[in-house]
C-alpha cells in the first residue's frame, strides 16, 4: 500500500482507508485541536490539519465531534472498477457504441473523477472547449510509459451518460488521480467550486469505507447544500452490504449494479436497504482513451458505471423537470421492477 494511504481497524472486521495524520474539521475544530497540530492549511471553510507524529487520528476525531465540532479523517476514496483492493475487471477494447447526437441541452452533469480526455463524442462542443485545463486527464500521470488502472474513468463515465442524456453538458472535475484515488479533501474543495453554479445532476463514481461506518459530517454537509441537484453515486464493488460513503447517505441516489441480463445483482455489487435503484453494471460499452490496442472505445464493469447509467437517466428526463421530479420519475416503483436491497431497475442504454 501506498505510504500516503493507512489501513485502519478502529472496530475489528470494518476497515477503512485514510491519509495518515490528517484531520480534517471546521474552524472551531481546528482551534481545539492546536496542540496536536504540526500543520494546518484552509480552503473553503475546510481545515486539513497535519498532525503531530504518534496523534491517533481516529481518536481525536472522535473527541472533536464530542464538543459539537464537525471533524472527520482525511478518509480515501477510490473509483469503483475495483473489487476487495484489485481489478474485477479491466478495461478491454471495444467497437464504437451507438451515440446518438442531439442539440445542447440546458441540464448540466457534473462529473468529479479522473478528468476527462479529448474524444470525438465531444472534444468540439463548447461545454468541452470550455472546461478549466484542470480537468483535462492526464494519459500517464506517473510517467511510467503507460496508463495506470483507472485511467480512462472518467472519460468512460460521461460516455455512458450521454449515451443516456445526448446533449446534455458535461462539468468534469479532477478529484482521481489514474489510479482511481482521491481523499474527502479533495472531493470537498470540488464540491465547494460547484457550490455556486449547482448542476442539475451530480454523478459521484467513487466512494469508500469510514473509520466508524458512520458518514463523514463535512461531506454529508457539503452534499446538503445541494438541495436543487440530483446526486447520484456508486454502491460499491464490495459485495457486502456494509455502508459505503457518500453513496449511504439519505439524501444521495445509492446505485448498486445488474449483470449483463440485468434481471440479476451482479457478484461484486454492493446491496442492501441503503442502496436505491440499479442498473446494468456489467460489460458495458463507453466513450475511452486512444492508446494501445484501445481506439477510443472499451467495455468495463463497475458500480461506478451503473451509477452513471442512472445519473444519465435523470438527466435526460430533467429536460422538462425539476432534477428532484426528473429523480422521482426515473426511480418511481410503477414504472419498473425492483429487486430487493438493489431497488428500482433502469435500463441502460441499447
Amino acid at each position: 500500500m501506498d505510504a500516503d494511504i493507512k489501513r485502519v481497524e478502529p472496530v475489528s472486521g470494518t476497515p477503512a482507508l485514510i491519509r495518515p495524520g490528517q484531520l480534517l474539521t471546521d474552524a472551531p475544530g481546528a482551534a481545539a485541536v492546536t496542540r496536536w497540530t504540526a500543520a494546518v492549511a484552509e480552503a473553503d471553510g475546510i481545515f486539513r490539519v497535519r498532525l503531530s507524529p504518534g496523534v491517533d487520528v481516529c481518536d481525536l476525531v472522535a473527541t472533536v465531534r464530542e464538543q459539537g465540532n464537525l471533524a472527520s479523517p482525511n478518509h480515501v476514496l477510490v473509483g469503483q472498477p475495483l473489487f476487495f483492493g484489485g481489478p474485477a475487471s479491466r478495461p478491454f477494447p471495444a467497437d464504437p457504441p451507438s451515440f446518438p447526437r442531439a442539440p445542447e441541452s440546458t441540464v448540466t452533469v457534473a462529473v468529479p473523477d479522473t478528468g476527462l480526455t479529448a474524444h470525438s463524442w465531444w472534444r468540439d462542443l463548447p461545454w468541452f472547449q470550455e472546461q478549466r485545463r484542470e480537468a483535462v486527464e492526464p494519459p500517464d500521470s506517473d510517467g511510467d510509459g503507460g496508463p495506470n488502472a483507472q485511467a480512462g474513468h472518467g472519460t468512460f463515465v460521461a460516455g455512458l451518460i450521454l449515451r443516456s442524456a445526448p446533449g446534455v453538458r458535461m462539468r468534469p472535475l479532477r478529484v482521481l488521480d489514474d489510479r482511481g484515488v482521491g481523499d474527502e479533501a479533495g472531493v470537498l474543495r470540488a464540491l465547494a467550486r460547484l457550490r455556486n453554479d449547482p448542476p442539475q445532476v451530480l454523478n459521484l463514481s467513487f466512494g469508500g469505507h469510514t473509520f466508524d461506518d458512520r458518514p463523514s459530517p463535512l461531506l454529508e454537509a457539503a452534499l446538503a447544500g445541494f438541495a436543487d441537484t440530483a446526486v447520484v453515486a456508486c454502491a460499491g464493488n464490495t459485495a457486502s452490504d456494509r455502508p459505503f460513503w457518500p453513496a449511504a447517505l439519505p439524501e444521495v441516489i445509492a446505485v448498486g449494479a445488474l449483470d449483463m441480463s440485468e434481471e440479476t445483482k451482479a457478484p461484486f455489487s454492493a446491496h442492501g436497504p441503503w442502496v436505491n435503484a440499479c442498473a446494468r453494471g456489467e460489460w458495458l460499452a463507453s466513450s475511452f482513451l486512444e492508446r494501445g490496442a484501445f481506439r477510443g472505445y472499451a467495455r468495463w464493469s463497475g458500480t461506478s458505471f451503473a451509477a452513471a447509467v442512472v445519473s444519465g437517466a435523470i438527466a435526460a428526463a430533467a429536460g422538462d423537470r425539476t432534477p428532484k421530479e426528473a429523480a422521482a420519475y426515473v426511480l418511481d416503483p410503477r414504472r419498473t421492477r425492483q429487486i430487493p436491497d438493489l431497488g428500482v431497475v433502469v435500463a441502460a442504454p441499447r
